[in-house]
């Protein structure tokens, strides 16, 4: 069983993929996706959103780091493939399911399930443009509006030459409304031998579960679940086990916030500095109630004086409400 980081756009970038792998647990991540439209993309175009390049597609963790590709014709996708496996990509995935508008108007993400002839050229040329020792991969939903195709799709990827298959089980009009339809996956082993892994609404361990018994698949991503509960990979390998686990309290999780509020300081501009934190922040208020506290006094400031400030008051706060 092996539990997997989802490549969630504009929030699980490098830093949150660092700080989210030492906490423990995960056994791999993915990018934000690399758009491909109609040309090769220069190298620092891959580092820039793959800094792991740089060491060996690995988190300092040591956590492997595959690329996402998202793009609607075959042979671009084909050639900037090869052109990640030749700056050290371990493994390339391709990025089926995004439903925002924007990229599926523009022939890229979920609007492409739709096409299931489409998606085998794409990953037929990608696999035959990287090297066999390098996995490619794809990431898709059920379906673009509902799930009528969802045998094509499965197939044709498993057709293609895909080495392993990631399915969000909501449509792209289900969007990111629950729940999940995890059984839906289950009437697909039959038609595939490809490796498949379960994703969406898993928020606990006991959804966990539910994925893995309804769905048929012992691997699962975590997406939001994470971002909401850090530690949560960590106490699902524990149930997996049988040991006992003690879920992380907001004191550690807020040395995490500080954490992130610092390397913000060090490498965004001023005026973005209280983005990541006011973000993550955004998903950990569904756990802790202490991040609703602490967002509300931080959601309008903007200097990083004034939020460095606001969050030495709520260390303090924090000290004395625990004495």
């Amino acid at each position: 069983m092996q539990l997997h980081l989802a490549p969630m756009e504009g929030v699980v970038n490098a830093r949150m993929r660092a700080m989210l792998t030492a906490i423990g647990g995960i056994d791999r991540c993915i990018t934000e996706f690399v758009r491909i439209t109609d040309q090769l993309l220069p190298a620092r175009v891959f580092h820039r959103l793959c800094p792991e390049l740089e060491h060996g597609c690995k988190t300092p963790s040591g956590t492997p780091v595959y690329i996402q590709l998202l793009g609607g014709e075959p042979n671009p996708m084909a050639e900037n493939a090869a052109r990640a496996a030749s700056l050290g990509a371990i493994g390339i995935d391709t990025n089926f399911g995004c439903p925002a508008k924007c990229v599926n108007r523009h022939r890229g993400g979920s609007v492409l399930l739709d096409e299931p002839e489409l998606l085998y050229q794409i990953i037929k040329s990608m696999r035959s443009a990287v090297p066999k020792s390098i996995p490619v991969t794809a990431k898709i939903r059920l379906g673009f509006n509902d799930d009528s195709k969802l045998i094509d799709i499965v197939s044709a990827i498993s057709e293609a030459g895909a080495d392993g298959l990631t399915i969000h089980a909501r449509t792209k009009t289900d969007g990111y409304k629950p729940p999940a339809h995890w059984h839906q996956l289950a009437k697909i082993h039959s038609y595939i031998d490809v490796p498949v892994i379960a994703n969406g609404e898993v928020w606990s361990p006991r959804d966990f579960l539910a994925c893995q018994q309804q769905s048929g698949c012992s691997d699962v991503m975590l997406g939001r679940g994470l971002l909401a509960r850090p530690d949560l990979a960590l106490e699902i390998k524990s149930l997996v086990k049988g040991n006992a686990y003690e879920r992380q309290q907001w004191p550690h999780i807020l040395n995490l916030l500080e954490a992130l509020f610092a390397d913000s300081v060090a490498n965004c501009a001023p005026r973005h500095v209280g983005g990541p934190i006011k973000q993550w922040l955004g998903y950990l208020r569904r756990e802790y109630p202490q991040a609703q506290q602490l967002f509300e006094q931080i959601k309008r400031l903007n200097t990083p004086a004034d939020i460095s400030a606001a969050l030495e008051d709520h260390r303090g706060y924090q000290t004395v409400a625990a004495a």
